[in-house]
């Protein structure tokens, strides 16, 4: 208990002199700053200048940052907007003339010696034709409602046939629906077939090559809006 009283003695000066000292050299800093003045408060002066502008310099940089973020998100949103309206169009084509449609888009952008099957037992060559480079291009093309996806049953018989049967080099399984199953898409990249669903289709639609395409294979808000089993 002595100990314990003497301690909180010792605190209690120790206390008391910190507070003499603060005292003291707040005065000290008073007379200092009333007698040297003239020298002091051009630094405050310049202090508090760069303390408004730099406090300006972030806001100016935030809203800078806010309307840039706003800008992408609008465009983002009008680019959505803008395939969907497209894709309204591709989705009121029967199957043969999205066959014919898809056909014309490889001629868009290059393609040569583009052929439509348009008829049943094609084994899964739909339209098959030429890059640009050479290469032999083969696509399956699935005219689904915008809520359906992709099998992994439809995706194994395009894989079956693709290369083996038409010799592809560049293999596209191009669809209306919004997405691929895990399991379809999964196969797809094994197998290096090109999984182009809605929102890829879309941005064909909408003038991207098809060259900037095939390396996507699958990526995008499609296989991640719904993912399926």
């Amino acid at each position: 208990m002595a100990a314990r009283r003497r301690r909180r003695r010792l605190k209690k000066q120790t206390r008391k002199k910190l507070q003499v000292w603060g005292a003291v050299a707040a005065v000290i800093a008073v007379v200092w700053v009333a007698g040297n003045w003239s020298m002091v408060w051009p630094v405050l002066v310049a202090v508090f200048a760069a303390a408004v502008l730099g406090a300006a310099g972030w806001a100016l940089l935030r809203a800078h940052r806010q309307a840039v973020g706003r800008d992408r998100a609008w465009r983002a949103q009008e680019e959505a907007r803008a395939r969907e309206l497209s894709m309204a169009q591709v989705d009121a084509l029967t199957w043969q003339e999205f066959e014919t449609y898809i056909a014309e888009l490889c001629w868009r952008d290059g393609c040569r010696d583009v052929v439509v099957s348009g008829k049943s037992g094609d084994l899964g060559a739909d339209v098959v034709g030429y890059l640009a480079d050479g290469r032999k291009l083969v696509i399956q093309c699935k005219k689904y409602a915008p809520h359906r996806s992709v099998s992994s049953q439809d995706m194994q018989k395009f894989v079956g046939t693709a290369r083996l049967e038409h010799g592809a080099d560049v293999a596209l399984f191009v669809t209306t629906g919004h997405a691929f199953t895990r399991a379809a898409l999964g196969l797809a990249l094994r197998q290096d077939v090109v999984a182009v669903h809605r929102d890829l289709l879309g941005s064909w639609v909408k003038g991207a090559h098809l060259e900037s395409l095939i390396p996507l294979n699958g990526s995008g808000g499609g296989t991640r809006r719904r993912p399926s089993a």
